[in-house]
């Protein structure tokens, strides 16, 4: 089997990376199933639900999320209808949504997803680590497939996952920073692992903000409203290749297609 999980689509401008280059993606590189984080889609911060189905409507099964999943308030409710959206699984209870799941394919396998938020630097939600611990085992009696998105600010903390969950998981790929990392490996319980799998929209920014924004806010310290930049747009993610029998990581592949490369 053949996953690709795609990084953090920011904006209009990875929207339109989704829209042009995403099928040629999945046609050329023999997809079976494939993931996206989406909490940045709409602006540059949220998603509503327009987007996700058109995003969903477009080659993407799933789409995770983050921190900013709570920006546009009309996704609340959304998320207790449209099960292919996650958020992550380390939130308080009763908040709206589900932190994982398990999705079927048309051949009869299934995938499990989980979705998570780390704590340093960022918000003080449940223990991820534990919260990661029992959610894998709750899934794992459905499907030896589990790919979780780990949406974490640190890399101390994004490495200490994938050790930890090593030989629970297929997969534990890192979110939220827009920077791809060079680290993708097999961790030797036969989990894929990478810190960053990158961001999909506008290189030429900052994590894709326009760049006079993000300097301005940082030189004058006043929240100056976030602006997405539109030149550079690359699709960035991983592509794993999995042991369907065992749930077991056999590659990772980083990928980066420029959208003027598409063809």
């Amino acid at each position: 089997m053949r996953i690709l999980f795609i990084g953090d689509i920011v904006g209009k401008a990875g929207r339109q990376a989704i829209q042009e280059i995403l099928g040629k993606v999945i046609a050329d590189q023999r997809i079976d199933f494939t993931i996206a984080n989406g909490e940045n889609a709409a602006g540059g911060m949220g998603i509503t639900p327009l987007i996700a189905i058109e995003i969903l409507d477009q080659g993407v099964d799933v789409l995770t999320s983050g921190n900013h999943i709570w920006a546009k308030k009309e996704i609340f409710p959304f998320l207790d209808e449209e099960l292919r959206i996650l958020r992550p699984a380390n939130y308080p209870p009763h908040v709206p949504g589900k932190g994982s799941a398990v999705f079927h394919l048309t051949n009869g396998q299934k995938v499990g997803v989980l979705n998570l938020e780390g704590r340093v630097f960022m918000k003080h939600l449940d223990c991820p680590f534990r919260t990661g611990e029992k959610e894998a085992e709750l899934l794992k009696k459905e499907t030896p497939i589990i790919l979780v998105d780990f949406h974490a600010e640190a890399t101390s903390e994004k490495m200490a996952m994938g050790w930890f969950l090593n030989g629970k998981v297929t997969a534990v790929l890192g979110t939220h920073t827009h920077v791809q990392t060079s680290d993708e490996k097999i961790l030797d319980g036969g989990t894929a692992y990478i810190t960053d799998v990158g961001m999909t929209g506008p290189l030429a920014s900052v994590i894709g903000i326009r760049k006079q924004i993000a300097i301005e806010r940082l030189l004058t310290q006043i929240p100056w409203k976030f602006d997405v930049a539109t030149e550079e747009i690359e699709l960035q993610g991983v592509i794993i290749e999995i042991d369907s029998q065992t749930g077991k990581s056999q590659t990772i592949r980083r990928i980066r297609v420029p959208l003027d490369e598409r063809s």
